[in-house]
């Protein structure tokens, strides 16, 4: 794998320092900021669009790998 083996990782209170800061400064720039411009009114819109778009679904869910059923 990458980097050092665990084993020697923690052979030296130095080496365990900086591998945990590294794992933590990953972390860090792994999760993406919030958006700062969202407001309430972006999420009413949003949840008036998803209530319109599930009016026009169909009601009864009909499995699409069931077989069809045979014309006699």
């Amino acid at each position: 794998m990458f980097g050092p083996k665990i084993r020697n990782v923690f052979k030296s209170r130095w080496h365990a320092l900086f591998w945990s800061a590294s794992m933590l400064l990953t972390a860090y720039c792994s999760v993406p900021s919030p958006d700062e411009g969202g407001n309430a009114n972006d999420a009413a819109q949003l949840a008036g669009t998803l209530a319109a778009h599930a009016d026009k679904q169909p009601s009864a869910h009909r499995n699409p790998w069931a077989l069809d059923k045979p014309a006699n």
